[in-house]
Protein backbone atom coordinates (compact mmCIF):
# COMPACT_ATOMS: atom_id res chain seq x y z
CA UNK A 1 0.00 0.00 0.00
CA UNK A 2 1.37 3.48 -0.76
CA UNK A 3 2.58 5.29 2.33
CA UNK A 4 2.49 9.03 1.54
CA UNK A 5 2.85 11.41 4.44
CA UNK A 6 -0.43 12.99 3.44
CA UNK A 7 -2.93 12.10 0.74
CA UNK A 8 -3.80 14.70 -1.90
CA UNK A 9 -6.39 17.15 -0.52
CA UNK A 10 -5.28 16.24 3.01
CA UNK A 11 -7.90 13.54 3.49
CA UNK A 12 -5.67 10.72 4.76
CA UNK A 13 -3.02 11.72 7.28
CA UNK A 14 -0.46 9.04 8.04
CA UNK A 15 2.08 11.03 10.06
CA UNK A 16 5.22 9.51 8.59
CA UNK A 17 4.48 5.87 9.47
CA UNK A 18 3.08 2.86 7.66
CA UNK A 19 -0.65 3.19 7.22
CA UNK A 20 -1.28 -0.08 9.05
CA UNK A 21 1.07 0.47 11.99
CA UNK A 22 -0.56 -0.02 15.36
CA UNK A 23 -3.65 -1.83 14.09
CA UNK A 24 -2.17 -4.96 12.55
CA UNK A 25 -3.84 -8.34 13.12
CA UNK A 26 -7.05 -7.06 14.66
CA UNK A 27 -9.48 -7.65 11.78
CA UNK A 28 -12.35 -10.06 11.80
CA UNK A 29 -15.83 -10.12 13.24
CA UNK A 30 -16.19 -13.39 15.07
CA UNK A 31 -17.21 -16.18 12.74
CA UNK A 32 -16.98 -14.48 9.37
CA UNK A 33 -14.83 -12.05 7.48
CA UNK A 34 -16.03 -8.51 8.07
CA UNK A 35 -17.47 -7.06 4.87
CA UNK A 36 -17.08 -3.33 4.21
CA UNK A 37 -18.31 -0.96 1.53
CA UNK A 38 -16.23 2.20 1.05
CA UNK A 39 -18.37 4.89 -0.59
CA UNK A 40 -15.99 7.73 -1.47
CA UNK A 41 -15.96 9.80 -4.66
CA UNK A 42 -12.23 10.53 -4.62
CA UNK A 43 -10.91 7.39 -6.25
CA UNK A 44 -7.34 7.56 -4.96
CA UNK A 45 -8.51 7.91 -1.36
CA UNK A 46 -11.09 5.15 -1.80
CA UNK A 47 -8.44 2.77 -3.14
CA UNK A 48 -5.99 3.64 -0.35
CA UNK A 49 -8.60 3.00 2.32
CA UNK A 50 -9.82 -0.18 0.63
CA UNK A 51 -6.36 -1.65 0.17
CA UNK A 52 -5.43 -0.86 3.76
CA UNK A 53 -8.55 -2.51 5.16
CA UNK A 54 -7.91 -5.60 3.03
CA UNK A 55 -4.49 -5.89 4.67
CA UNK A 56 -6.36 -6.53 7.91
CA UNK A 57 -8.37 -9.40 6.45
CA UNK A 58 -11.53 -7.42 5.62
CA UNK A 59 -13.47 -7.95 2.38
CA UNK A 60 -13.85 -4.51 0.81
CA UNK A 61 -15.88 -3.16 -2.10
CA UNK A 62 -15.75 0.40 -3.39
CA UNK A 63 -18.44 2.75 -4.72
CA UNK A 64 -17.56 6.15 -6.16
CA UNK A 65 -21.06 7.67 -5.99
CA UNK A 66 -24.22 7.39 -3.94
CA UNK A 67 -26.27 5.57 -6.58
CA UNK A 68 -23.68 2.79 -6.89
CA UNK A 69 -23.45 2.56 -3.10
CA UNK A 70 -27.21 2.02 -2.78
CA UNK A 71 -27.16 -0.60 -5.54
CA UNK A 72 -24.44 -2.59 -3.81
CA UNK A 73 -26.07 -2.24 -0.41
CA UNK A 74 -29.27 -3.67 -1.90
CA UNK A 75 -27.61 -6.89 -3.05
CA UNK A 76 -24.75 -7.45 -0.57
CA UNK A 77 -24.83 -7.98 3.18
CA UNK A 78 -22.26 -5.47 4.47
CA UNK A 79 -21.22 -5.11 8.10
CA UNK A 80 -19.89 -1.56 7.78
CA UNK A 81 -20.37 1.30 5.33
CA UNK A 82 -17.61 3.92 5.23
CA UNK A 83 -19.65 6.79 3.80
CA UNK A 84 -18.33 10.08 2.45
CA UNK A 85 -20.97 12.66 3.24
CA UNK A 86 -20.46 14.64 0.04
CA UNK A 87 -21.04 11.84 -2.50
CA UNK A 88 -22.17 12.78 -6.02
CA UNK A 89 -25.40 11.29 -7.38
CA UNK A 90 -27.41 10.35 -4.32
CA UNK A 91 -25.93 12.54 -1.59
CA UNK A 92 -24.29 10.83 1.38
CA UNK A 93 -26.94 12.31 3.69
CA UNK A 94 -29.68 10.70 1.61
CA UNK A 95 -27.88 7.34 1.56
CA UNK A 96 -27.68 7.50 5.33
CA UNK A 97 -31.36 8.46 5.70
CA UNK A 98 -32.49 5.64 3.42
CA UNK A 99 -30.52 3.02 5.32
CA UNK A 100 -31.76 4.30 8.68
CA UNK A 101 -35.40 4.35 7.58
CA UNK A 102 -35.18 0.84 6.08
CA UNK A 103 -33.81 -0.65 9.30
CA UNK A 104 -30.68 -1.96 7.56
CA UNK A 105 -28.26 -3.67 9.95
CA UNK A 106 -25.16 -2.18 8.30
CA UNK A 107 -23.21 0.16 10.57
CA UNK A 108 -22.31 3.56 9.11
CA UNK A 109 -19.05 5.44 9.60
CA UNK A 110 -19.55 8.87 8.04
CA UNK A 111 -16.54 10.74 6.66
CA UNK A 112 -16.60 14.49 6.07
CA UNK A 113 -14.27 17.43 5.60
CA UNK A 114 -16.45 19.37 8.09
CA UNK A 115 -15.34 18.61 11.62
CA UNK A 116 -17.34 21.03 13.73
CA UNK A 117 -19.45 19.70 16.60
CA UNK A 118 -22.62 20.77 14.79
CA UNK A 119 -21.64 18.68 11.74
CA UNK A 120 -20.98 15.67 13.94
CA UNK A 121 -24.35 16.00 15.67
CA UNK A 122 -26.11 16.39 12.33
CA UNK A 123 -24.43 13.30 10.88
CA UNK A 124 -25.37 11.17 13.87
CA UNK A 125 -28.93 12.49 13.69
CA UNK A 126 -29.15 11.27 10.08
CA UNK A 127 -28.54 7.73 11.29
CA UNK A 128 -24.74 7.36 11.21
CA UNK A 129 -23.24 5.19 13.95
CA UNK A 130 -19.92 7.02 14.02
CA UNK A 131 -18.34 10.09 12.47
CA UNK A 132 -14.77 10.85 11.40
CA UNK A 133 -13.53 14.20 10.15
CA UNK A 134 -10.94 14.54 7.38
CA UNK A 135 -7.97 14.53 7.55
CA UNK A 136 -7.87 11.44 9.74
CA UNK A 137 -5.23 9.10 11.10
CA UNK A 138 -5.43 5.78 9.28
CA UNK A 139 -5.15 3.58 12.42
CA UNK A 140 -8.13 5.42 13.89
CA UNK A 141 -10.21 4.68 10.79
CA UNK A 142 -9.37 0.96 10.96
CA UNK A 143 -10.12 0.81 14.69
CA UNK A 144 -13.49 2.50 14.21
CA UNK A 145 -14.44 0.20 11.30
CA UNK A 146 -13.52 -2.87 13.34
CA UNK A 147 -15.49 -1.65 16.37
CA UNK A 148 -18.58 -1.05 14.22
CA UNK A 149 -18.18 -4.45 12.60
CA UNK A 150 -18.16 -6.15 15.98
CA UNK A 151 -21.43 -4.40 16.84
CA UNK A 152 -23.01 -5.49 13.56
CA UNK A 153 -22.31 -9.18 14.12
CA UNK A 154 -23.73 -11.74 16.47
CA UNK A 155 -21.35 -12.20 19.36
CA UNK A 156 -19.27 -15.36 19.11
CA UNK A 157 -16.60 -16.65 21.48
CA UNK A 158 -13.29 -14.92 20.68
CA UNK A 159 -11.63 -18.34 20.67
CA UNK A 160 -13.26 -21.17 18.70
CA UNK A 161 -12.40 -24.84 19.31
CA UNK A 162 -13.35 -27.92 17.32
CA UNK A 163 -11.69 -31.20 16.28
CA UNK A 164 -8.46 -30.31 18.08
CA UNK A 165 -8.31 -26.97 16.23
CA UNK A 166 -8.15 -23.73 18.22
CA UNK A 167 -8.81 -20.47 16.38
CA UNK A 168 -8.07 -17.21 18.20
CA UNK A 169 -9.89 -14.56 16.16
CA UNK A 170 -8.64 -11.42 17.99
CA UNK A 171 -5.00 -12.50 17.63
CA UNK A 172 -5.48 -14.02 14.15
CA UNK A 173 -3.83 -17.26 15.25
CA UNK A 174 -4.79 -20.89 14.75
CA UNK A 175 -3.44 -24.15 16.19
CA UNK A 176 -4.11 -27.86 15.73
CA UNK A 177 -3.20 -30.12 18.61
CA UNK A 178 -0.87 -27.40 19.87
CA UNK A 179 0.83 -26.94 16.50
CA UNK A 180 0.81 -23.39 15.13
CA UNK A 181 -0.84 -23.11 11.71
CA UNK A 182 0.76 -20.57 9.39
CA UNK A 183 -2.36 -19.56 7.42
CA UNK A 184 -2.88 -16.93 4.75
CA UNK A 185 -5.66 -14.36 5.42
CA UNK A 186 -8.06 -16.25 3.11
CA UNK A 187 -7.25 -19.63 4.65
CA UNK A 188 -7.84 -18.16 8.11
CA UNK A 189 -11.16 -16.62 6.97
CA UNK A 190 -12.37 -19.93 5.50
CA UNK A 191 -11.39 -21.84 8.64
CA UNK A 192 -13.16 -19.23 10.79
CA UNK A 193 -16.40 -19.59 8.82
CA UNK A 194 -16.28 -23.39 9.03
CA UNK A 195 -15.58 -23.37 12.77
CA UNK A 196 -18.31 -20.83 13.49
CA UNK A 197 -20.79 -23.09 11.66
CA UNK A 198 -20.32 -25.57 14.55
CA UNK A 199 -20.57 -28.72 12.44
CA UNK A 200 -23.13 -27.44 9.94
CA UNK A 201 -22.46 -27.68 6.22
CA UNK A 202 -21.22 -24.49 4.55
CA UNK A 203 -21.69 -24.19 0.79
CA UNK A 204 -19.02 -22.89 -1.58
CA UNK A 205 -21.35 -19.98 -2.41
CA UNK A 206 -21.60 -19.03 1.27
CA UNK A 207 -17.83 -19.21 1.64
CA UNK A 208 -17.42 -16.89 -1.36
CA UNK A 209 -19.90 -14.44 0.15
CA UNK A 210 -18.37 -14.43 3.62
CA UNK A 211 -14.64 -14.77 2.97
CA UNK A 212 -14.26 -12.92 -0.35
CA UNK A 213 -15.64 -9.65 -1.73
CA UNK A 214 -18.17 -9.08 -4.51
CA UNK A 215 -15.49 -9.14 -7.20
CA UNK A 216 -15.06 -12.88 -6.66
CA UNK A 217 -16.18 -14.84 -9.70
CA UNK A 218 -18.93 -17.32 -8.64
CA UNK A 219 -17.40 -19.83 -11.08
CA UNK A 220 -13.89 -19.40 -9.74
CA UNK A 221 -11.84 -22.24 -8.32
CA UNK A 222 -10.70 -19.98 -5.46
CA UNK A 223 -12.69 -21.85 -2.80
CA UNK A 224 -11.45 -25.26 -3.98
CA UNK A 225 -7.85 -24.02 -4.19
CA UNK A 226 -7.94 -22.36 -0.76
CA UNK A 227 -9.61 -25.43 0.74
CA UNK A 228 -6.89 -27.69 -0.67
CA UNK A 229 -4.13 -25.53 0.85
CA UNK A 230 -5.97 -25.31 4.17
CA UNK A 231 -6.39 -29.08 4.36
CA UNK A 232 -2.69 -29.58 3.69
CA UNK A 233 -1.78 -27.21 6.53
CA UNK A 234 -4.26 -28.83 8.93
CA UNK A 235 -2.64 -32.20 8.26
CA UNK A 236 -3.87 -35.64 9.34
CA UNK A 237 -6.36 -36.91 10.22
CA UNK A 238 -8.54 -34.99 7.72
CA UNK A 239 -10.61 -32.35 9.51
CA UNK A 240 -12.71 -30.97 6.64
CA UNK A 241 -15.24 -33.16 4.88
CA UNK A 242 -16.54 -32.45 1.38
CA UNK A 243 -20.19 -33.20 0.63
CA UNK A 244 -20.34 -33.27 -3.20
CA UNK A 245 -22.79 -30.74 -4.56
CA UNK A 246 -23.56 -29.46 -1.04
CA UNK A 247 -20.50 -27.93 0.61
CA UNK A 248 -17.93 -28.41 3.35
CA UNK A 249 -18.11 -29.36 7.01
CA UNK A 250 -15.53 -29.24 9.79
Amino acid sequence: MPTPRQHRAGYLLISGRRADDGVRDRAGAGGKTMRVLVAEDEEMLAELVGEGLRRHGLAVDIALDGDTALERLAVNDYDVLVLDRGLPGTHGDDVCRELASSGARVRILMLTAAGQVGDLVEGLALGADDYLAKPFEYPELVARVQALGRRANRALPPVLERAGIVLDAPRRQAFRDGRYLRLSPKEFAVLEVLMAADGAVVSAEELLERAWDENADPFTSAVRTTMSKLRAKLGEPPAIATLPGVGYRL
